[in-house]
């Protein structure tokens, strides 16, 4: 009997030890790949978009838009945002395409000029239509961008009776807008309750947080609101979402920049 305990001791030591001899680094690293892991499968989705923008005096103006996002197989996500109010943005398009190497590509479609603007990997900090989310903000987080280091564990910003990861990620491309990323990840569903972003100079930039969580198909898991505030300028944008719509039919078709012209 004494052996038997014994060797099931060990056996529970061995599983144990490689998590305790984790380096922060590697901790963070093993928590961002779960995350994208719990996420992954959706397929596609569709989701409509309102962005409350607010200036230093709190004076707002409003934004309209549907979101439309697709899984790519072993690389990243392609995603379209396309505006329909106001009347001056009608027509505006944002196609992104992610991936886990190398840099981004985006593209805007401007109505009033015709044409489609390749956005370049350099001015991917300025700012998405005027909001204070940046065009980086679009693109999905890809693990193999960041380097990370776990921080610690504490409740999740909004939601005491919850536990968050805490943990830095630093964008290994040097034309990011910013130096690191402080993100706060839900244990047990990865979902994201918080990020503040650190400029260049490593001075705090901005806070995203994110609100009213609901669950689509038995596992994914999407905000009613993301609420950005730039902590530099005093300006805000919250982007609030309804009607998901998920595996919908998207294909690669539906992805292209040679059809923004024809989106509305």
């Amino acid at each position: 009997m004494i052996r038997i305990a014994t060797a099931i001791l060990a056996a529970l030591l061995l599983q144990i030890a490689p998590a305790a001899a984790e380096t922060p680094e590697e901790k963070g690293k093993r928590i961002a790949v779960e995350a994208d892991d719990y996420d992954s499968g959706f397929g596609d989705s569709v989701a409509d978009g309102t962005m409350v923008l607010r200036n230093k005096q709190g004076k707002e103006s409003v934004r309209t838009f549907q979101a439309r996002t697709l899984e790519v197989e072993n690389d990243g996500d392609k995603s379209l945002n396309v505006f329909s109010k106001p009347r001056d943005v009608n027509g505006t398009a944002v196609l992104t395409y992610t991936h886990r190497e190398g840099d981004d590509d985006q593209w805007l479609y401007l109505p009033a000029l015709k044409r489609v603007k390749r956005i370049s990997s350099s001015n991917k900090s300025g700012s998405y239509v005027g909001s204070e989310f940046s065009y980086e903000d679009l693109t999905t987080p890809e693990v193999t961008k960041y380097d990370y280091k776990f921080l610690r564990d504490e409740a999740c910003p909004g939601d005491e009776s919850l536990q968050c990861y805490v943990l830095d990620r630093f964008p290994k491309d040097k034309a990011s807008g910013y130096k690191r990323q402080t993100v706060w990840l839900e244990h047990k569903t990865y979902r994201t309750y918080k990020i503040e972003y650190y400029d260049r100079k490593n001075a705090f930039l901005k806070t995203l947080t994110y609100h009213d969580y609901s669950q689509y198909l038995d596992r994914y898991w999407r905000p009613g609101k993301m609420a950005m505030v730039n902590h530099q300028t005093g300006k805000s944008t919250d982007m609030v979402w309804s009607e998901y719509r998920f595996r919908t039919g998207l294909s690669d078709s539906d992805f292209k920049p040679n059809r923004l012209k024809r989106l509305r």
